[in-house]
């Protein structure tokens, strides 16, 4: 969440919602009051998860009274599972973001990743799990790559990244030959990662409680701290809401794939990598760096802040991430082809990854957002996927209408900023 300056000095400092300012006496108490406040953020310019999710319902609604199948068991786990290759490139954009930077090469990285794979285990007789750590250290080398020619030699971001989608996409397509499709194994590891699945009902149930206790636990360590050092803190009601609504939730999630498969191994792995991530941005010393970069260069520059290493260290996550979204999708189909790296070059896994994070709530002007604002935005663009499917949409239509969401999402962050520069707030590191 934003954080803001301190109201009060000292201990006798009321509570407040961190980066916001109270709207009356006791809103914190109750519901209402809480409503009252996020109502106030919106009119503000604060672009948070509510409208997304708002937006998400009435995506699944519209599509369900369309067919009746698109809110089945089936379909929602199958949507869980197919978010996850996306979600994992999107997160990877996230970081890249935070700094005001693009990495426009995501798309053919993960092409690059699937194909090395299938080469080296299919073709050279390697094993599966040696093949993956070779596949995505690719990812990770080429983001280094990248982030070295922006970050030393000055070279702008758009035209390396650009660069490297050429270059890798060129790459894959020799790796693999003119119509050299490579079949992976269907019972191996890097297909398991999309077709396995955690039959007892009891794993998503215990996910979803340990989820629900982890969150109520940190918020309510951060007020402890927060409430001590005089700083603004959330209200107790809050915290309590907040948390109910994320067991509800959670707790539906688990039911819904448990009515299917149980809990897929890759929306498991994708929540790590959330938690992993969102850690490392909101609670390290380095995700604070990461936060004041994308705040201003030369600020950070006078704090002291390496900036051509965080940088550098931004891509290498980047490709880190896009090479294993690169697996999840050659598990999805278990196979690597010159379709498929096309597809995922010629820019359809880049702009879904990035129309992920950004209508998840991450800034295209850097310094706000989060790696939990991915799981929002593959949501929408996934249901939006899912739900023309069962129509049978034209993938014309679908491509307007992602398009048009895109656009609606970034309108609205250029109209935050612009709200928030009129009522002279900044956007600030999250605390």
């Amino acid at each position: 969440m934003t954080g803001g300056g301190p109201h009060h000095d000292g201990p006798g400092a009321r509570p407040v919602t961190a980066g916001r300012e109270q709207r009356g006496r006791g809103w914190q108490e109750n519901l209402r009051g809480y409503a009252l406040e996020v109502r106030g953020s919106v009119r503000e310019g604060e672009r948070g998860p509510v409208l997304v999710i708002a937006g998400l319902i009435v995506i699944w609604c519209v599509f369900q009274a369309l067919d009746d199948k698109f809110l089945s068991p089936r379909n929602l786990s199958n949507i869980g599972v197919d978010i996850v290759g996306t979600g994992l490139v999107a997160v990877g954009i996230v970081f890249v973001l935070l700094i005001r930077e693009i990495d426009l090469s995501v798309g053919s990285v993960s092409g690059l990743a699937g194909a090395a794979f299938a080469v080296l285990n299919v073709n050279q007789g390697v094993p599966e799990w040696l093949a993956v750590i070779v596949a995505v250290a690719v990812g990770t080398a080429v983001g280094a790559f990248h982030g070295a020619f922006h970050a030393w030699l000055g070279v702008p971001a758009f035209v390396v990244t650009l660069a490297g989608l050429l270059i890798w996409n060129g790459l894959t397509l020799y790796l693999l030959g003119a119509s050299g499709t490579i079949n992976i194994d269907e019972e191996g590891l890097v297909a398991s990662l999309t077709s396995r699945h955690f039959g007892a009902d009891a794993v998503a149930y215990a996910v979803a409680a340990l989820g629900t206790a982890g969150y109520l636990l940190a918020a309510r360590r951060r007020r402890g701290r927060h409430r001590a050092a005089g700083m603004p803190y959330r209200p107790q009601g809050e915290i309590w809401l907040r948390t109910a609504l994320l067991a509800v939730a959670a707790f539906a999630a688990a039911y819904t794939l448990n009515r299917f498969q149980g809990l897929p191994l890759a929306l498991l792995i994708f929540l790590v990598v959330l938690v992993v991530s969102d850690y490392v941005l909101r609670r390290t010393r380095y995700g604070r760096r990461v936060y004041a970069l994308g705040g201003g260069v030369e600020a950070a520059r006078r704090a002291g802040i390496g900036v051509e290493r965080v940088r550098v260290a931004m891509f290498m996550v980047s490709g880190t991430l896009a090479a294993v979204g690169g697996l999840f999708v050659a598990s999805g189909l278990t196979s690597a082809s010159p379709t498929t790296a096309r597809a995922a070059g010629s820019g359809m896994l880049l702009i879904n990854a990035i129309a992920a994070a950004v209508i998840g709530g991450t800034s295209l002007f850097g310094g706000r957002g989060s790696p939990w604002s991915v799981l929002l935005g593959v949501l929408v663009i996934q249901s939006i996927a899912s739900g023309m499917a069962l129509l049978g949409v034209q993938d014309a239509v679908q491509f307007m209408i992602t398009g048009g969401v895109l656009l609606a999402a970034v309108a609205a962050d250029a109209l935050s900023r612009r709200a928030a520069a009129r009522s002279g707030r900044s956007r600030a590191t999250p605390t």
